[in-house]
């Protein structure tokens, strides 16, 4: 047995994200999307967030051009633009908890996710900081991942997993993950291990060193 909260990274995609939302549905399961700003930007998008929203969904904010870590900026208005743009995107859709995840250049858990003033921006505004421990690539290997998935899950407790709603061919596999998650004695969360919760509602509760760059900043914001 082990515990298991799927996500999604990068919609919404249309021709995806419907699928995607489908199969939750039936097998009655409850995630987070991670969507990126600028792609609410478009109507027919919108309407697949407000659609996973209403069928129990989180809604995350996961940048707003997905481009370059926030780690890496040098851009003292970085947080502003990134996170604050596409939080206002998400709108009415938000999470009481304000869930960010940051963009790790690649799954990397190192110091290009964050960097002070970002984290600064973070606590000022309440949002609560979700990271990962399971990330299968489904992006590299889109035919291979759930091989990959199904063994990061039997290696711990609770596993925290990224997956990516875009037209690579991944999600084609969604559904017989499940299936084979489901087997192999798999519960299902909607909630985030702990762990994997380093700031929540804008406090520090982990110790967060490990995810923040040096990099200096003309301005402090």
């Amino acid at each position: 047995m082990f515990d298991l909260t799927l996500t999604f990274d990068n919609g919404p995609e249309p021709g995806v994200t419907p699928r995607v939302l489908d199969t939750l549905r039936e097998r009655g399961i409850e995630t987070t999307f991670f969507v990126i700003g600028e792609k609410l930007g478009d109507p027919e998008r919108r309407r697949l967030a407000a659609r996973a929203h209403d069928e129990g969904h989180w809604i995350g904010n996961h940048t707003f051009t997905h481009t370059v870590p926030l780690g890496q900026l040098s851009d003292p208005e970085a947080a502003r633009h990134e996170i604050g743009r596409t939080q206002d995107a998400i709108g009415d859709l938000a999470h009481a908890e304000r869930w960010f995840r940051p963009f790790g250049g690649g799954g990397n858990l190192d110091q290009r996710l964050l960097k002070p003033s970002v984290v600064g921006y973070l606590a000022r505004n309440k949002h609560s900081v979700v990271l990962w421990n399971a990330i299968p690539r489904d992006w590299d290997d889109p035919d291979g991942w759930a091989d990959r998935a199904i063994e990061q899950c039997r290696s711990q407790p609770w596993s925290l997993m990224v997956l990516h709603d875009l037209p690579s061919g991944a999600m084609d596999h969604l559904e017989g993950f499940i299936d084979r998650a489901e087997k192999a004695g798999a519960r299902f969360h909607q909630d985030f291990p702990p762990g994997c919760v380093p700031i929540r509602s804008g406090e520090i509760v982990l110790p967060i060193q490990p995810y923040v760059s040096n990099i200096e900043e003309s301005v402090t914001p």
